[in-house]
């Protein structure tokens, strides 16, 4: 079989969903492109019945299963496609990149009394992981995510957390209720295998940080007394549609700093395998107490590249820095 059974459960149920949408579509109209769409679909359908589907039809090896959550309808794997259809897919896959590097936060509109850096760095050409600061009133949201999957399809559920917390964070809710609310939008907007995990968090002008963390890796808190994890048992966005979250409240002394990533960084390897680590990265914190953000993140993302040294980068990793940094005046 081509593709893992859950997954085939899942598309089939896709491909009837579609198969029945069609179906209310040409009952109003029959054009010759829904008779196409609806025979593609009974074929794809065919090979479910007869467990050829996920397998390409050019050199018998496997569709990438990323790439039939994103399109039920492929027939061949990526490196089976034509010329044309190759270019298509590289045009597709630089304008994701540019629309993906349009999302990013601009640190100049942060709060002057929060100085905020960051590294966002995808494995590929479009990235999964999830990054926002958004300014509202005298607050300042910052989100992190890190969403299932790879390639299009994860940059796409980037894409979906990216909007929808910018048009819930006006609305006013309370933090848990806000997570819960996108979780909940998140649940019944995607497929049952997508999820992501999460932090979220808002931020004062006077050092008070709310954080809710869906099942991320720990952020780190970095003051004057040292580096502490701040670990949390909830699960991430995405699974349950009535998931209820909690938040803990944290106060940042002038020059303390709030450190989150993504799994990419704790979990890059060397060469021969060693992970990085999470004790590697809480020492190299300890060692930069006095640096600012910028320098910071630099420090990390260069001892991370020393770590590596020359091997492949296979997930994508984001680090981001705020430090409480409030005018002296």
């Amino acid at each position: 079989m081509g593709i893992q059974v859950t997954d085939l459960h899942l598309l089939r149920d896709q491909l009837l969903l579609r198969r029945e949408k069609l179906e209310t579509a040409m009952a109003k109209s029959q054009t010759a492109n829904l008779v196409q769409l609806l025979d593609a679909v009974d074929r794809a359908l065919e090979r479910v019945d007869i467990g050829s589907y996920g397998i390409c039809e050019v050199c018998d090896g496997t569709v990438e299963s990323q790439r039939l959550l994103a399109d039920p309808l492929a027939k061949v794997c990526l490196g089976c496609l034509r010329p044309d259809e190759q270019r298509a897919l590289e045009d597709d896959l630089e304008l994701a990149a540019r629309l993906q590097s349009g999302l990013l936060p601009c640190i100049e509109k942060v709060p002057a009394s929060w100085k905020v850096s960051y590294h966002y760095e995808p494995a590929g050409v479009v990235s999964g992981d999830y990054l926002d600061l958004i300014p509202h009133g005298q607050d300042l949201y910052f989100m992190m995510g890190d969403v299932s999957g790879k390639g299009i399809a994860a940059s796409m559920l980037m894409a979906n957390l990216h909007a929808m917390f910018r048009a819930l964070i006006p609305t006013g809710l309370p933090l848990e209720q806000l997570v819960e609310r996108a979780n909940r939008i998140f649940s019944e907007s995607t497929l049952p295998t997508q999820y992501a995990t999460l932090i979220s968090g808002k931020a004062d002008g006077f050092g008070s940080i709310e954080i809710c963390n869906a099942g991320h890796v720990p952020p780190y808190l970095v003051s004057a007394h040292g580096v502490r994890s701040l670990p949390s048992a909830a699960v991430p966005v995405g699974l349950f549609c009535d998931q209820k979250f909690s938040s803990m409240q944290l106060h940042l002394a002038p020059g303390d700093a709030l450190v989150l990533y993504t799994d990419g960084v704790s979990e890059a390897e060397d060469a021969g395998g060693r992970q990085y680590g999470e004790s590697s990265f809480t020492q190299l914190l300890g060692d930069c107490l006095a640096l600012n953000s910028d320098e910071l993140v630099n420090t990390c993302i260069q001892d991370l590249l020393k770590f590596r040294a020359g091997s492949a980068r296979v997930d994508d990793q984001t680090l981001m820095v705020l430090r409480f940094s409030p005018s002296l005046v």
